[in-house]
């Protein structure tokens, strides 16, 4: 029987989750700590990443030790130091700055779908990872990342795409993301067999159907 439901997020031990959502057949890896975060359907990350104020798309891959959308420190003031923001943790008669926390609430890091985020890599507040996207282990993304582009780096800069570009248009077209689950199990012979072109001179023609049809 399949292990990852449609109903309800498979959530590995020790996870600590603060306003986070999930569609269907999501994964989360142990030990990962979630605030304010949506994963749409299919995604997953492995263990103790570290996400907050991300919508990650669906079939996204994240692998161990991810950051993506680290906190920031209030720079511009006097002190960096948080007692001034986590004012009720140091005082008894004084409260958070309510104020701060929904500032950087609202400093929303996108990660597109079927996204690979490998060991290690970090992606800042603000930035947009695209669809296909790939980022190497131990990167710093500080920068918006095109669809089907691999980046590496501190800070990460493209290496190169992953496809020519009328194969990576042609695959944002078909946005087969969007295909029921029963159509993915339908062609799930032709992901393992064929390459991206042969996939798409196959299902082109179907692309419509399919996204009706879910």
């Amino acid at each position: 029987m399949a292990r990852l439901k449609a109903d309800t997020p498979f959530l590995h031990p020790d996870c600590e989750l603060n306003d986070a959502t999930f569609g269907k057949f999501v994964e989360i890896g142990r030990s990962t700590r979630l605030a304010h975060s949506h994963f749409d359907d299919y995604a997953y990350c492995d263990r103790s990443c570290d996400i907050a104020n991300t919508t990650v798309g669906k079939f996204a891959n994240i692998a161990a030790f991810v950051r993506i959308g680290a906190t920031d420190h209030p720079m511009d003031k006097a002190s960096l130091h948080h007692f001034h923001y986590r004012s009720g943790d140091y005082f008894d008669d004084v409260d958070h700055d309510e104020a701060w926390f929904a500032h950087r609430r609202t400093r929303r890091t996108i990660i597109g779908h079927d996204t690979w985020l490998e060991h290690g890599a970090q992606v800042r507040p603000e930035v947009t990872i695209g669809h296909g996207a790939v980022v190497a282990g131990g990167a710093i993304v500080t920068k918006d990342v095109a669809p089907y582009m691999i980046v590496a780096g501190i800070p990460a800069v493209p290496l190169r795409a992953r496809f020519a570009p009328e194969i990576s248009d042609r695959l944002m077209a078909l946005a087969w993301w969007d295909w029921p689950h029963d159509a993915l199990r339908a062609a799930l012979k032709d992901f393992r067999a064929l390459s991206a072109k042969d996939f798409l001179d196959r299902y082109e023609g179907s692309a419509r159907d399919q996204r009706v049809s879910g």
